[in-house]
C-alpha cells in the first residue's frame, strides 16, 4: 500500500490529461467528387487528441423551462441557456420582481460537456397551453398551467413553503395510475392529438443542443428523460444519443408504461431502422424505485434469458450513481455494513412519502444491483447490470454543473420552489434539507468530440463525484508492476497492463494463478479562485463477488492514505489537520480467488468539511440546543438525519472493473 503525494503521479496523469496531437487521416475524397464510392474524410483529430485519454467533465442531466417542472418552479431559462451556463456564463434565476432576476449565478469552473434531458412527458401539453391560438389554449387546464407560471415567476405571488400547486398535484396523480393517464387537453383516448407540438418540442431541443456543440472545445448531446414513476416508484432513464441522427419523436412515459418498452422503441427507431444512430440509457435514483430499477425480470415478470441480459446490458451501460435527490451507492443495513453508505442517504423510499427506511428494497441501490448482476451471471451466462458510474446534479434551473456547497446553500436546484433558506430547508420532493448540490460526470476520452465522450460512455471509462473534482483513474491487470505508481511514465504502462475502469480482466495467464493488481492514483480537487479544493483522506477500494455457495458478498478495503487524521469545526466550518494532494496505490486483492466472479471499484474520500445545510444554519444563527426558540421556519436545521450529517466527505466513486472466471 502506497500513500504517494510525489512527482511521478502528478507528472503522468497531467500528462495523460494534456495529450498530443495526431496526422488527419491522409485518404479523402478529391473536392468536388461526384463518385458514389468515394467516402468523406473523417474530421482532423483535435490539437489534444491523446491516445491514453484526456479527462473531461460534464453533466448529462439538466432541466430547463422545456420540462414542465421546471416551468412550474418559474424557469424561464432554455437549452441553449443552459449550455452557456456550463461554458462559464451567467445566468438569472427565478424569482423575478417583477421583470428582473433577483439571483444571477455562474460556475466557478465551466464543464467541458452537457446534455440538456427534459422531460419527455407532458411537452404537448405545454405547448398547447403556452402557444395563443392553439386547440385547447383557452380550456380551464391550461389557465391554471399558465397562472401557475406567473405565479412563480413573481416573488410577490408565491405558495406557502411546502405547498405544492393544485396542477401538479392532478399531473402527478395522473402519472401514478396503472396504466398512467394523462392531462385530457392530450389525451388520444378523449381525442386529442397532440403528437405535433410534441414534435415542435423535440426539434427544438435538438437544434439548441446543435447549435451549442463545438468541436474539440465543447461537447453537446441530444437527448430526453423518459421519467417512468409507476405507482409513486422512480424508474427514470435518461436517453442520450451519439450525434445528430435522432428519431424524430420521443419516447414518454405516457405512451410506453416500461423500461423495456423504451429500450425496445430505442433499438426499432434508432439502432435499427435509422443509419447511423445510436443511443444509451442511464437509470438515476434508484434510491427512489422501490426495488424496480435492478429488478432481474422481463415485462412480463419472467426471468431473464442471457438474450434479455445482453440486451439490457447494452442499452444501458453506466449508471446515475448520485444527484441532488441523494445518493444511490448503498445504505447501511440494506444488505451492506459498510459505514460509509450512510452519505446523502434519504430517509425515505420515495420522493413522496413518509420515511420508511426498514422498507427499501435491497435493488434500490447501485451496490446491490452490481451484486445481482453476478448473481445473474452465474445463473445465465450474461450480466445485465454490468454498468459504470456518473454523477449528474438533476438541477431544474438550467443551472447545468452547480455543485459548490455554497452555491447550493444560497441558490437551490428548483427555481422559485428554494429560493430563499426557510424554502431550500423545507421537506419538498426534489429539494428540502435531505439534497444536495449534486454530482458530476467525468469521461477519459481521446477527445472532446461527441463520438470519443460517447464511447467512453458505452466502454465505461468514467466515474462520479458529489461535485468536487478529483482525478481518478484505475487499471486492473495481472502483470501492472508494483512499483508503477513511481515511474515516470505510469500511466501508459498501467493502461498496456491492464484493463482500465469499466473493463473485464482478461484470462488468467498459464501456469500459477497470480491475484490480479489495480492501479489506483487519485489528485485532489485543485480547486478555484476563492475556493480552494480538498486534501484526500483516502482510496478505498469495493469489492463485489459470488461465494461457493452461490451468495453475493461485499467488502471494503483501506488501500492508500488514511493515516493522517483531518476533522472540522461544525461550529465555524474551520478544517484541521491534514491530508494528501496525491495517492497512488497498486493493490492486490488478498483473498483473490480465481474461481469466483467478482467486481471491484475505488472510492475516493476527500477530508471533511461542513455540508451545505450547516453552512445555511450557522448563517442564520440557528441553536439546535435550545430547540424551543429554534423559528419553526428553519426547525429543519435541528433534523436528527441531518445532525448526524453536519459535515460531509466529498467523494468519488469509479466504474468497476470485473473479473470472469470463463474471461477469454
Amino acid at each position: 500500500m502506497r500513500s504517494v503525494p510525489h512527482i511521478p503521479v502528478l507528472f503522468a496523469i497531467f500528462a495523460a490529461m494534456v495529450g498530443c496531437k495526431d496526422s488527419a487521416d491522409a485518404n479523402s475524397c478529391p473536392e468536388g467528387s461526384t463518385d458514389p464510392e468515394c467516402v468523406a474524410p473523417p474530421p482532423d483529430p483535435c490539437p489534444d487528441r491523446n491516445p491514453l485519454r484526456n479527462l473531461y467533465v460534464g453533466e448529462l442531466h439538466i432541466h430547463t423551462n422545456l420540462s414542465f417542472d421546471a416551468e412550474f418552479a418559474g424557469v424561464v431559462a432554455e437549452p441553449r441557456d443552459a449550455y452557456r451556463f456550463a461554458r462559464g456564463e451567467a445566468l438569472e434565476i427565478p424569482p423575478f420582481e417583477p421583470a428582473s432576476a433577483r439571483r444571477t449565478v455562474q460556475l466557478r469552473r465551466p464543464l467541458d460537456f452537457a446534455a440538456v434531458t427534459e422531460h419527455a412527458e407532458l411537452f404537448g401539453e405545454s405547448e398547447t397551453c403556452t402557444t395563443e391560438g392553439a386547440d385547447g389554449y383557452d380550456t380551464e387546464f391550461c389557465e391554471a398551467w399558465r397562472e401557475q407560471i406567473a405565479r412563480a415567476k413573481d416573488a410577490t405571488m408565491h405558495r406557502e413553503v411546502g405547498e405544492l400547486p393544485p396542477i401538479f398535484l392532478q399531473i402527478f396523480a395522473l402519472a401514478n395510475q396503472d396504466p398512467p393517464g394523462r392531462p385530457a387537453i392530450c389525451d388520444p383516448m378523449l381525442g386529442a392529438d397532440c403528437s405535433e407540438e410534441e414534435a415542435n418540442v423535440w426539434a427544438n431541443i435538438q437544434a439548441q443542443a446543435n447549435e451549442a456543440n463545438r468541436r474539440c472545445e465543447f461537447t453537446t448531446f441530444n437527448g430526453y428523460e423518459w421519467s417512468g414513476n409507476p405507482q409513486g416508484a422512480n424508474i427514470h432513464r435518461n436517453v442520450l444519443f451519439r450525434n445528430a441522427t435522432v428519431p424524430s419523436r420521443v419516447v414518454s412515459f405516457e405512451t410506453v408504461f416500461t423500461p423495456q418498452g423504451l429500450w425496445s422503441r430505442l433499438r426499432s427507431e434508432c439502432l435499427e431502422d435509422l443509419p447511423g444512430c445510436d443511443v444509451l440509457a442511464i437509470p438515476h435514483n434508484s434510491n427512489f424505485s422501490q426495488g424496480l430499477m435492478f429488478n432481474p425480470v422481463n415485462e412480463d415478470g419472467s426471468p431473464l434469458s442471457a438474450e434479455d441480459a445482453e440486451f439490457r446490458a447494452r442499452m444501458e451501460p453506466i449508471v446515475e450513481v448520485f444527484q441532488h435527490k441523494g445518493s444511490s451507492e448503498c445504505k447501511p443495513g440494506i444488505l451492506s455494513n459498510d459505514e460509509r453508505c450512510g452519505f446523502e442517504s434519504y430517509d425515505k423510499s420515495s420522493l413522496i412519502g413518509p420515511p420508511v427506511p426498514a422498507s427499501i428494497p435491497p435493488l434500490s441501490y447501485v451496490r446491490n444491483g452490481l451484486k445481482e448482476g453476478l448473481v445473474q451471471e452465474e445463473s445465465i451466462g450474461v450480466n445485465p447490470f454490468q454498468f459504470g458510474m456518473i454523477g449528474a446534479t438533476d438541477g431544474h434551473n438550467a443551472d447545468s454543473g452547480k455543485t459548490n456547497e455554497n452555491d447550493y446553500r444560497n441558490t437551490g436546484h428548483t427555481g422559485s420552489l428554494d429560493w430563499e433558506p426557510r424554502r431550500i430547508l423545507a421537506f419538498l420532493p426534489a429539494s428540502g434539507i435531505e439534497s444536495n448540490g449534486g454530482g458530476l460526470a467525468f469521461v477519459w476520452a481521446e477527445e472532446n468530440t461527441r463520438d470519443a465522450i460517447f464511447d467512453a460512455l458505452r466502454r465505461r471509462e468514467v466515474y462520479a463525484t458529489s461535485g468536487t473534482r478529483p482525478v481518478l483513474r484505475m487499471f486492473g491487470g495481472w502483470d501492472i508492476p508494483t512499483g508503477a505508481c513511481d515511474m515516470q511514465n505510469l500511466i501508459e504502462v498501467a493502461d498496456q497492463n491492464g484493463v482500465p475502469m469499466g473493463g473485464t480482466l482478461p484470462a488468467l495467464p498459464e501456469g500459477e494463478s497470480p491475484s490480479p493488481k489495480f492501479f489506483i492514483s487519485a489528485l485532489q480537487d485543485p480547486g478555484s479562485e476563492g475556493a480552494p479544493g480538498t486534501p484526500l483522506e483516502r482510496i478505498q477500494v469495493v469489492k463485489g463477488w459470488v461465494d461457493n455457495s452461490g451468495e453475493a458478498q461485499e467488502k471494503v478495503f483501506d488501500v492508500a492514505g488514511g493515516d493522517r487524521p483531518a476533522d472540522v469545526d461544525i461550529n465555524t466550518c474551520e478544517t484541521s489537520g491534514e491530508g494528501y494532494p496525491s495517492l497512488c496505490t497498486v493493490w492486490t486483492d488478498p483473498e483473490f480467488d480465481p474461481t469466483q466472479r467478482a467486481f471491484y471499484y475505488a472510492r475516493i474520500l476527500e477530508n471533511p468539511v461542513c455540508r451545505w445545510s450547516t453552512l445555511l444554519c450557522n448563517e442564520l444563527e440557528v441553536d439546535c440546543s435550545d430547540i424551543d426558540n429554534v423559528p419553526e421556519d428553519f426547525a429543519a436545521c435541528c433534523h436528527s438525519t441531518i445532525e448526524a450529517q453536519r459535515s460531509i466527505q466529498e467523494r468519488a466513486w469509479s466504474s468497476p472493473i470485473w473479473h470472469t472466471p470463463e474471461a477469454p
